[in-house]
Protein backbone atom coordinates (compact mmCIF):
# COMPACT_ATOMS: atom_id res chain seq x y z
CA UNK A 1 0.00 0.00 0.00
CA UNK A 2 1.94 3.08 -1.19
CA UNK A 3 4.66 4.19 0.57
CA UNK A 4 3.84 5.73 3.73
CA UNK A 5 0.52 5.69 4.86
CA UNK A 6 -0.14 7.12 8.25
CA UNK A 7 -3.70 6.05 8.00
CA UNK A 8 -4.42 2.14 9.20
CA UNK A 9 -6.11 -0.40 6.95
CA UNK A 10 -8.91 -0.70 8.97
CA UNK A 11 -9.94 2.70 9.32
CA UNK A 12 -10.00 3.43 5.80
CA UNK A 13 -12.40 0.20 5.49
CA UNK A 14 -14.52 2.21 8.04
CA UNK A 15 -14.83 5.09 5.88
CA UNK A 16 -15.94 3.06 3.05
CA UNK A 17 -18.72 0.67 4.94
CA UNK A 18 -19.65 4.19 6.16
CA UNK A 19 -19.70 5.81 2.25
CA UNK A 20 -21.72 2.80 1.06
CA UNK A 21 -24.62 1.95 3.74
CA UNK A 22 -26.87 0.42 0.99
CA UNK A 23 -24.33 -2.71 1.76
CA UNK A 24 -26.59 -3.13 4.73
CA UNK A 25 -29.85 -0.41 4.21
CA UNK A 26 -30.31 -1.65 0.49
CA UNK A 27 -30.93 2.29 0.60
CA UNK A 28 -29.03 5.88 -0.49
CA UNK A 29 -28.71 8.24 2.23
CA UNK A 30 -32.50 9.95 3.17
CA UNK A 31 -30.72 13.12 2.13
CA UNK A 32 -29.75 12.33 -1.30
CA UNK A 33 -33.10 9.85 -2.06
CA UNK A 34 -35.61 13.30 -0.87
CA UNK A 35 -33.89 15.19 -3.45
CA UNK A 36 -35.64 15.64 -7.22
CA UNK A 37 -34.06 14.34 -10.07
CA UNK A 38 -32.73 16.33 -12.81
CA UNK A 39 -34.28 15.88 -15.98
CA UNK A 40 -30.55 15.14 -17.23
CA UNK A 41 -30.57 11.95 -15.29
CA UNK A 42 -32.62 10.44 -17.86
CA UNK A 43 -29.68 10.48 -20.16
CA UNK A 44 -27.38 9.42 -17.73
CA UNK A 45 -28.53 6.89 -16.63
CA UNK A 46 -28.11 4.30 -19.95
CA UNK A 47 -24.38 5.07 -19.73
CA UNK A 48 -24.23 3.73 -16.62
CA UNK A 49 -25.68 0.78 -17.16
CA UNK A 50 -24.26 0.10 -20.63
CA UNK A 51 -22.20 -3.03 -19.85
CA UNK A 52 -21.28 -4.07 -23.36
CA UNK A 53 -19.01 -1.50 -24.19
CA UNK A 54 -15.49 -1.08 -22.36
CA UNK A 55 -15.13 2.00 -20.83
CA UNK A 56 -15.58 4.22 -17.87
CA UNK A 57 -18.21 6.90 -18.13
CA UNK A 58 -16.68 10.55 -16.90
CA UNK A 59 -19.26 12.86 -15.64
CA UNK A 60 -17.91 15.80 -15.89
CA UNK A 61 -19.34 19.85 -15.04
CA UNK A 62 -18.71 22.93 -13.32
CA UNK A 63 -18.99 22.66 -9.55
CA UNK A 64 -22.08 22.28 -7.66
CA UNK A 65 -24.76 21.56 -10.48
CA UNK A 66 -25.68 18.44 -8.65
CA UNK A 67 -22.78 15.81 -10.75
CA UNK A 68 -22.86 13.63 -6.71
CA UNK A 69 -26.66 13.52 -6.69
CA UNK A 70 -27.13 12.29 -9.89
CA UNK A 71 -24.08 9.74 -8.84
CA UNK A 72 -26.47 8.37 -6.12
CA UNK A 73 -29.46 8.83 -7.83
CA UNK A 74 -28.07 6.29 -9.87
CA UNK A 75 -26.82 4.12 -6.90
CA UNK A 76 -30.92 3.73 -6.25
CA UNK A 77 -31.83 3.31 -9.78
CA UNK A 78 -29.79 0.11 -9.71
CA UNK A 79 -30.85 -0.87 -6.55
CA UNK A 80 -33.94 -0.20 -7.33
CA UNK A 81 -33.78 -2.84 -10.39
CA UNK A 82 -32.47 -5.85 -7.97
CA UNK A 83 -28.65 -4.95 -8.94
CA UNK A 84 -26.77 -6.65 -5.62
CA UNK A 85 -26.35 -4.02 -3.07
CA UNK A 86 -22.77 -5.74 -2.19
CA UNK A 87 -21.79 -4.86 -6.13
CA UNK A 88 -22.10 -1.46 -5.91
CA UNK A 89 -19.38 0.78 -4.36
CA UNK A 90 -18.86 4.21 -3.75
CA UNK A 91 -15.78 6.69 -2.92
CA UNK A 92 -15.48 9.93 -2.79
CA UNK A 93 -11.89 10.09 -3.99
CA UNK A 94 -11.77 14.11 -1.93
CA UNK A 95 -11.40 12.27 1.54
CA UNK A 96 -7.50 12.98 2.61
CA UNK A 97 -8.02 9.31 3.94
CA UNK A 98 -7.73 8.24 0.38
CA UNK A 99 -4.54 10.31 -0.62
CA UNK A 100 -2.05 8.22 -0.64
CA UNK A 101 -3.85 5.44 -2.43
CA UNK A 102 -3.91 4.51 -6.30
CA UNK A 103 -7.14 3.51 -7.61
CA UNK A 104 -5.76 -0.21 -7.73
CA UNK A 105 -5.32 -0.23 -3.63
CA UNK A 106 -8.59 1.59 -3.53
CA UNK A 107 -10.15 -1.06 -4.97
CA UNK A 108 -8.40 -3.64 -3.33
CA UNK A 109 -9.90 -2.19 0.25
CA UNK A 110 -13.22 -2.62 -1.50
CA UNK A 111 -12.78 -6.21 -1.75
CA UNK A 112 -11.55 -7.04 1.69
CA UNK A 113 -14.09 -4.76 3.35
CA UNK A 114 -16.90 -7.19 1.77
CA UNK A 115 -14.53 -10.44 1.87
CA UNK A 116 -14.96 -10.13 -2.09
CA UNK A 117 -12.48 -12.42 -4.30
CA UNK A 118 -13.62 -10.41 -7.46
CA UNK A 119 -14.93 -7.31 -8.72
CA UNK A 120 -17.09 -9.03 -11.69
CA UNK A 121 -20.33 -7.38 -12.25
CA UNK A 122 -19.72 -4.72 -9.70
CA UNK A 123 -20.52 -1.10 -10.59
CA UNK A 124 -17.86 1.39 -8.77
CA UNK A 125 -17.94 5.05 -8.75
CA UNK A 126 -15.66 7.41 -8.06
CA UNK A 127 -15.87 10.86 -7.17
CA UNK A 128 -14.25 14.14 -7.59
CA UNK A 129 -11.39 12.14 -9.45
CA UNK A 130 -9.41 14.99 -10.06
CA UNK A 131 -7.89 15.06 -7.11
CA UNK A 132 -5.82 11.38 -7.93
CA UNK A 133 -2.71 12.06 -9.47
CA UNK A 134 -2.72 11.04 -13.06
CA UNK A 135 -6.49 9.82 -12.71
CA UNK A 136 -6.56 9.03 -16.50
CA UNK A 137 -3.99 6.49 -16.70
CA UNK A 138 -4.96 4.61 -13.73
CA UNK A 139 -8.41 4.92 -14.72
CA UNK A 140 -7.30 3.54 -18.43
CA UNK A 141 -5.60 1.00 -16.68
CA UNK A 142 -8.34 -0.25 -14.51
CA UNK A 143 -11.00 -0.45 -17.70
CA UNK A 144 -8.10 -3.19 -19.33
CA UNK A 145 -7.32 -4.56 -16.11
CA UNK A 146 -11.26 -5.58 -15.08
CA UNK A 147 -13.24 -5.52 -17.71
CA UNK A 148 -16.58 -7.04 -16.20
CA UNK A 149 -16.47 -3.23 -13.60
CA UNK A 150 -18.23 -0.70 -14.29
CA UNK A 151 -16.63 2.01 -13.37
CA UNK A 152 -18.35 5.47 -13.09
CA UNK A 153 -16.15 8.78 -12.13
CA UNK A 154 -16.89 12.34 -11.68
CA UNK A 155 -15.21 15.28 -11.78
CA UNK A 156 -15.44 19.33 -11.84
CA UNK A 157 -11.94 20.91 -12.26
CA UNK A 158 -13.13 20.74 -16.09
CA UNK A 159 -10.14 21.53 -17.74
CA UNK A 160 -8.20 19.05 -16.61
CA UNK A 161 -10.50 16.23 -16.92
CA UNK A 162 -11.58 17.01 -20.54
CA UNK A 163 -8.17 17.52 -21.78
CA UNK A 164 -6.89 14.50 -20.48
CA UNK A 165 -10.15 12.15 -20.89
CA UNK A 166 -10.01 13.07 -24.66
CA UNK A 167 -5.90 12.64 -25.33
CA UNK A 168 -5.30 9.68 -23.01
CA UNK A 169 -8.38 7.76 -22.67
CA UNK A 170 -9.40 7.20 -26.57
CA UNK A 171 -11.67 4.68 -27.24
CA UNK A 172 -11.28 4.29 -22.65
CA UNK A 173 -14.02 6.87 -21.40
CA UNK A 174 -16.98 8.07 -22.48
CA UNK A 175 -17.94 11.51 -21.63
CA UNK A 176 -21.09 13.01 -20.22
CA UNK A 177 -21.21 16.93 -19.46
CA UNK A 178 -23.73 17.79 -16.90
CA UNK A 179 -24.36 21.82 -17.35
CA UNK A 180 -25.78 24.58 -15.01
CA UNK A 181 -29.66 24.31 -14.76
CA UNK A 182 -31.90 25.31 -17.60
CA UNK A 183 -34.45 27.34 -17.04
CA UNK A 184 -36.83 24.19 -17.99
CA UNK A 185 -35.01 22.33 -15.24
CA UNK A 186 -35.40 25.40 -13.01
CA UNK A 187 -38.87 25.46 -13.75
CA UNK A 188 -39.48 21.31 -13.32
CA UNK A 189 -37.73 21.57 -9.79
CA UNK A 190 -39.95 24.38 -8.71
CA UNK A 191 -42.58 22.14 -9.57
CA UNK A 192 -44.17 24.93 -11.83
CA UNK A 193 -45.00 22.63 -14.78
CA UNK A 194 -48.51 23.79 -14.76
CA UNK A 195 -47.63 27.22 -16.25
CA UNK A 196 -46.61 25.49 -19.55
CA UNK A 197 -48.63 24.02 -22.26
CA UNK A 198 -47.52 22.83 -25.49
CA UNK A 199 -48.79 24.54 -28.46
CA UNK A 200 -46.57 26.30 -31.60
CA UNK A 201 -45.53 29.34 -32.84
CA UNK A 202 -45.80 30.91 -36.56
CA UNK A 203 -42.10 31.17 -37.56
CA UNK A 204 -41.38 32.42 -40.76
CA UNK A 205 -44.02 30.33 -42.98
CA UNK A 206 -44.23 27.36 -40.96
CA UNK A 207 -45.50 26.51 -37.67
CA UNK A 208 -43.06 25.44 -34.98
CA UNK A 209 -43.83 22.68 -31.90
CA UNK A 210 -43.47 25.35 -28.75
CA UNK A 211 -44.26 25.35 -25.45
CA UNK A 212 -46.11 28.54 -24.16
CA UNK A 213 -47.56 29.57 -20.68
CA UNK A 214 -50.85 30.78 -19.60
CA UNK A 215 -49.41 33.30 -17.78
CA UNK A 216 -46.59 35.32 -18.60
CA UNK A 217 -46.41 37.50 -15.86
CA UNK A 218 -45.97 34.43 -13.32
CA UNK A 219 -43.49 32.57 -15.34
CA UNK A 220 -41.45 36.06 -15.63
CA UNK A 221 -41.43 36.38 -11.94
CA UNK A 222 -39.70 32.99 -12.28
CA UNK A 223 -37.37 33.90 -14.70
CA UNK A 224 -36.18 37.00 -12.72
CA UNK A 225 -35.78 34.09 -9.90
CA UNK A 226 -33.30 31.75 -12.22
CA UNK A 227 -31.34 34.66 -13.30
CA UNK A 228 -30.59 35.61 -9.85
CA UNK A 229 -30.44 31.92 -8.45
CA UNK A 230 -31.30 29.43 -10.82
CA UNK A 231 -27.82 27.98 -11.81
CA UNK A 232 -27.49 25.65 -8.71
CA UNK A 233 -29.89 22.89 -7.88
CA UNK A 234 -29.25 23.39 -4.00
CA UNK A 235 -29.58 27.08 -4.32
CA UNK A 236 -32.84 26.41 -6.14
CA UNK A 237 -34.14 24.19 -3.35
CA UNK A 238 -33.15 26.71 -0.44
CA UNK A 239 -34.00 29.49 0.66
CA UNK A 240 -31.44 29.99 3.61
CA UNK A 241 -28.61 29.39 0.76
CA UNK A 242 -30.15 32.56 -1.59
CA UNK A 243 -30.14 34.61 1.34
CA UNK A 244 -26.54 34.21 1.71
CA UNK A 245 -25.88 33.49 -2.07
CA UNK A 246 -22.96 35.48 -1.71
CA UNK A 247 -20.88 33.27 0.98
CA UNK A 248 -22.44 30.45 -0.41
CA UNK A 249 -21.32 30.52 -4.43
CA UNK A 250 -18.10 32.27 -3.93
CA UNK A 251 -16.61 30.26 -1.37
CA UNK A 252 -17.79 27.11 -3.04
CA UNK A 253 -17.49 27.91 -6.86
CA UNK A 254 -15.34 30.85 -7.17
CA UNK A 255 -12.71 30.33 -4.56
CA UNK A 256 -12.43 26.81 -5.07
CA UNK A 257 -11.85 27.40 -8.79
CA UNK A 258 -10.23 30.04 -8.91
CA UNK A 259 -7.93 30.14 -6.07
CA UNK A 260 -7.64 26.47 -5.81
CA UNK A 261 -8.01 24.26 -8.80
CA UNK A 262 -7.19 26.71 -11.54
CA UNK A 263 -3.35 27.39 -10.15
CA UNK A 264 -3.25 23.94 -9.66
CA UNK A 265 -3.68 22.79 -12.53
CA UNK A 266 -1.76 25.83 -14.28
CA UNK A 267 0.57 26.60 -12.23
CA UNK A 268 -0.51 30.10 -11.98
CA UNK A 269 1.59 31.97 -9.98
CA UNK A 270 -0.66 35.73 -9.49
CA UNK A 271 -4.29 33.86 -7.88
CA UNK A 272 -5.41 37.56 -6.69
CA UNK A 273 -4.70 38.86 -10.31
CA UNK A 274 -7.03 36.07 -11.52
CA UNK A 275 -9.81 37.11 -9.26
CA UNK A 276 -10.23 40.66 -10.37
CA UNK A 277 -10.12 39.57 -13.51
CA UNK A 278 -12.80 36.81 -12.99
CA UNK A 279 -15.02 39.66 -11.30
CA UNK A 280 -14.45 41.98 -13.77
CA UNK A 281 -15.66 39.90 -16.61
CA UNK A 282 -18.47 38.69 -14.17
CA UNK A 283 -19.80 42.55 -13.62
CA UNK A 284 -19.44 43.03 -17.09
CA UNK A 285 -21.08 39.99 -18.63
CA UNK A 286 -22.35 40.20 -22.41
CA UNK A 287 -20.37 42.88 -22.99
CA UNK A 288 -17.84 43.10 -26.02
CA UNK A 289 -14.41 43.18 -25.29
CA UNK A 290 -11.31 43.78 -26.56
CA UNK A 291 -7.89 42.25 -25.54
CA UNK A 292 -6.50 45.79 -26.42
CA UNK A 293 -9.05 47.71 -23.44
CA UNK A 294 -8.80 44.42 -20.94
CA UNK A 295 -5.18 45.03 -20.77
CA UNK A 296 -5.34 48.51 -19.96
CA UNK A 297 -7.90 48.12 -17.91
CA UNK A 298 -6.30 45.33 -15.66
CA UNK A 299 -2.84 46.09 -16.58
CA UNK A 300 -2.35 42.11 -17.39
CA UNK A 301 -0.31 41.57 -20.67
CA UNK A 302 -2.07 40.41 -23.62
CA UNK A 303 -0.47 37.36 -23.26
CA UNK A 304 -1.59 36.07 -20.09
CA UNK A 305 -5.13 37.59 -20.59
CA UNK A 306 -5.21 35.14 -23.47
CA UNK A 307 -4.62 32.42 -21.15
CA UNK A 308 -6.97 33.24 -18.62
CA UNK A 309 -9.71 33.85 -20.70
CA UNK A 310 -8.73 29.72 -21.95
CA UNK A 311 -8.70 28.65 -18.14
CA UNK A 312 -12.10 30.08 -17.11
CA UNK A 313 -13.46 28.73 -20.45
CA UNK A 314 -11.99 25.41 -19.55
CA UNK A 315 -13.49 25.32 -15.56
CA UNK A 316 -16.87 26.17 -16.72
CA UNK A 317 -17.15 29.82 -15.40
CA UNK A 318 -17.48 31.73 -18.67
CA UNK A 319 -18.30 31.34 -22.59
CA UNK A 320 -16.07 33.46 -25.11
CA UNK A 321 -18.24 34.09 -28.10
CA UNK A 322 -16.52 35.26 -31.30
CA UNK A 323 -17.59 37.85 -34.10
CA UNK A 324 -18.60 37.75 -37.47
CA UNK A 325 -19.42 40.36 -39.85
CA UNK A 326 -22.91 40.97 -41.60
CA UNK A 327 -22.23 37.94 -43.64
CA UNK A 328 -21.32 35.56 -40.87
CA UNK A 329 -17.71 35.83 -42.22
CA UNK A 330 -14.98 35.58 -39.70
CA UNK A 331 -12.71 38.05 -38.78
CA UNK A 332 -8.60 37.46 -40.01
CA UNK A 333 -7.63 38.79 -37.03
CA UNK A 334 -9.26 37.78 -33.43
CA UNK A 335 -9.39 41.14 -31.63
CA UNK A 336 -13.29 41.61 -29.84
CA UNK A 337 -15.32 38.97 -28.85
CA UNK A 338 -18.05 38.77 -25.96
CA UNK A 339 -17.67 37.30 -22.79
CA UNK A 340 -20.58 35.51 -20.61
CA UNK A 341 -20.88 33.85 -17.65
CA UNK A 342 -22.22 30.25 -17.88
CA UNK A 343 -25.06 30.98 -15.48
CA UNK A 344 -26.63 34.54 -15.35
CA UNK A 345 -26.52 33.87 -11.55
CA UNK A 346 -23.04 33.95 -10.66
CA UNK A 347 -23.10 37.78 -10.86
CA UNK A 348 -26.07 37.90 -8.39
CA UNK A 349 -23.60 35.54 -6.55
CA UNK A 350 -20.48 38.41 -6.88
CA UNK A 351 -22.48 41.66 -6.70
CA UNK A 352 -26.15 41.48 -5.87
CA UNK A 353 -29.81 40.32 -7.20
CA UNK A 354 -31.06 41.68 -10.23
CA UNK A 355 -34.90 42.97 -10.72
CA UNK A 356 -36.72 43.24 -13.81
CA UNK A 357 -36.32 47.23 -13.96
CA UNK A 358 -32.62 47.20 -13.51
CA UNK A 359 -30.29 48.31 -16.43
CA UNK A 360 -28.05 45.05 -16.29
CA UNK A 361 -31.23 43.18 -17.14
CA UNK A 362 -30.34 43.21 -21.00
CA UNK A 363 -26.77 41.53 -20.73
CA UNK A 364 -28.56 39.26 -17.87
CA UNK A 365 -30.74 38.34 -20.26
CA UNK A 366 -28.82 37.50 -22.88
CA UNK A 367 -26.00 35.31 -20.38
CA UNK A 368 -29.23 33.57 -19.67
CA UNK A 369 -30.32 32.70 -23.07
CA UNK A 370 -26.80 31.73 -23.80
CA UNK A 371 -26.46 29.59 -20.90
CA UNK A 372 -29.36 27.41 -22.32
CA UNK A 373 -27.63 27.12 -25.65
CA UNK A 374 -24.16 25.67 -23.60
CA UNK A 375 -25.84 22.57 -23.28
CA UNK A 376 -25.58 21.97 -27.39
CA UNK A 377 -22.03 21.15 -26.95
CA UNK A 378 -21.45 21.24 -31.28
CA UNK A 379 -22.83 24.20 -32.17
CA UNK A 380 -21.08 27.60 -33.79
CA UNK A 381 -22.42 30.20 -31.85
CA UNK A 382 -21.35 33.62 -32.79
CA UNK A 383 -22.66 37.14 -32.69
CA UNK A 384 -22.24 39.56 -35.45
CA UNK A 385 -20.75 43.45 -35.78
CA UNK A 386 -20.16 45.55 -38.86
CA UNK A 387 -19.31 49.03 -39.89
CA UNK A 388 -19.97 50.14 -43.75
CA UNK A 389 -19.54 53.65 -43.94
CA UNK A 390 -21.32 55.22 -41.11
CA UNK A 391 -23.32 52.32 -40.04
CA UNK A 392 -22.96 50.13 -37.74
CA UNK A 393 -24.82 46.80 -37.01
CA UNK A 394 -25.11 44.44 -34.47
CA UNK A 395 -27.14 40.89 -34.13
CA UNK A 396 -26.83 39.16 -30.33
CA UNK A 397 -26.85 35.66 -31.66
CA UNK A 398 -25.81 33.93 -34.70
CA UNK A 399 -25.85 30.07 -35.68
CA UNK A 400 -23.14 29.15 -38.58
CA UNK A 401 -23.16 26.24 -40.45
CA UNK A 402 -19.74 24.96 -39.83
CA UNK A 403 -19.40 23.60 -43.29
CA UNK A 404 -20.90 26.04 -45.07
CA UNK A 405 -19.47 28.84 -43.60
CA UNK A 406 -23.05 30.47 -44.15
CA UNK A 407 -25.45 31.44 -40.99
CA UNK A 408 -28.35 29.24 -40.52
CA UNK A 409 -30.71 31.96 -37.90
CA UNK A 410 -30.05 35.44 -36.23
CA UNK A 411 -31.12 35.99 -33.25
CA UNK A 412 -32.03 39.35 -31.11
CA UNK A 413 -32.43 39.10 -27.19
CA UNK A 414 -34.27 42.19 -26.03
CA UNK A 415 -35.59 42.94 -22.81
CA UNK A 416 -38.14 45.13 -23.46
CA UNK A 417 -41.66 45.37 -25.75
CA UNK A 418 -40.50 48.33 -27.63
CA UNK A 419 -39.73 46.27 -31.04
CA UNK A 420 -42.91 45.03 -30.67
CA UNK A 421 -44.67 47.97 -31.04
CA UNK A 422 -41.80 49.43 -33.69
CA UNK A 423 -39.84 46.49 -35.51
CA UNK A 424 -38.89 49.00 -38.16
CA UNK A 425 -36.16 49.69 -35.41
CA UNK A 426 -34.77 46.86 -35.84
CA UNK A 427 -32.29 48.08 -38.15
CA UNK A 428 -29.74 45.79 -37.97
CA UNK A 429 -31.18 42.76 -37.82
CA UNK A 430 -33.11 43.93 -40.90
CA UNK A 431 -29.81 44.67 -42.72
CA UNK A 432 -28.65 41.44 -41.59
CA UNK A 433 -31.04 39.25 -42.56
CA UNK A 434 -31.34 41.41 -46.20
CA UNK A 435 -27.27 40.27 -46.29
CA UNK A 436 -28.35 36.81 -46.08
CA UNK A 437 -31.75 36.08 -47.81
CA UNK A 438 -33.45 35.46 -44.66
CA UNK A 439 -37.19 36.06 -44.77
CA UNK A 440 -37.87 35.42 -41.12
CA UNK A 441 -35.72 35.91 -37.18
CA UNK A 442 -36.78 35.98 -33.51
CA UNK A 443 -36.39 38.86 -31.31
CA UNK A 444 -37.54 38.46 -27.93
CA UNK A 445 -39.58 40.95 -25.68
CA UNK A 446 -40.57 40.87 -22.38
CA UNK A 447 -44.28 39.92 -22.07
CA UNK A 448 -45.11 40.25 -25.88
CA UNK A 449 -45.78 37.63 -28.41
CA UNK A 450 -47.19 37.60 -32.01
CA UNK A 451 -46.00 37.92 -35.59
CA UNK A 452 -45.00 41.29 -37.30
CA UNK A 453 -44.22 41.41 -40.84
CA UNK A 454 -42.44 44.15 -42.70
CA UNK A 455 -40.94 44.59 -45.74
CA UNK A 456 -41.30 40.59 -46.69
CA UNK A 457 -39.66 39.61 -43.56
CA UNK A 458 -41.27 37.91 -40.64
CA UNK A 459 -40.07 38.60 -36.93
CA UNK A 460 -41.42 36.37 -34.31
CA UNK A 461 -41.86 37.90 -30.77
CA UNK A 462 -41.68 35.38 -27.99
CA UNK A 463 -40.86 36.80 -24.31
CA UNK A 464 -37.55 35.48 -23.20
CA UNK A 465 -38.47 32.91 -20.77
CA UNK A 466 -40.64 31.66 -22.69
CA UNK A 467 -37.61 31.61 -25.33
CA UNK A 468 -35.42 30.20 -22.65
CA UNK A 469 -38.12 27.67 -21.60
CA UNK A 470 -37.96 26.65 -25.07
CA UNK A 471 -34.07 25.96 -25.68
CA UNK A 472 -33.91 23.44 -23.25
CA UNK A 473 -36.71 21.76 -23.71
CA UNK A 474 -35.46 21.43 -27.51
CA UNK A 475 -32.21 20.53 -26.07
CA UNK A 476 -33.22 17.45 -23.97
CA UNK A 477 -35.40 16.03 -26.82
CA UNK A 478 -32.82 16.12 -29.48
CA UNK A 479 -30.53 14.54 -27.04
CA UNK A 480 -32.91 11.65 -26.16
CA UNK A 481 -33.12 10.97 -30.03
CA UNK A 482 -29.76 10.61 -30.55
Amino acid sequence: MGGYNLIPTEKIIERLRYENPWWITKQIPAVYSAMSKRLYFDLFYPFVKEKNVKRALVLMGPRRVGKTVMLFHSIQQLLDENVDAQKIFFIGIDNPVYVHLSLEDILSLCKRSLNLSQLDGCYVFFDEIQYLKDWERHLKVMVDSYPDTKFVVSGSAAAALKWHSTESGTGRFTDFMLPPLTFQEYIHLRKMDHLIFRDSIDYGRQSLPYCLTHDVKALNKEFIQYLNFGGYPEVVLSERIQSDMGRYVKSDIVDKVLLRDLPGLYGIKDVQELNRFFTYLAYNTGNEFSYETISKDSGIQKETLKKYLEYLEAAFLIKVLNKVDVNAKRFKRVTSFKVYLTNPSLRTALFSPVSETDDEMGNMVETAVLSQWMHREKLDLTYARWKEGRTEGEVDLVLVDEKKYKPVWGVEIKWSNRYYEKPADLKSLIQFCKANNFDKALVTTVDQQGVRTLDNLRFTFLPASVYSYNIGDITLKMKNIN
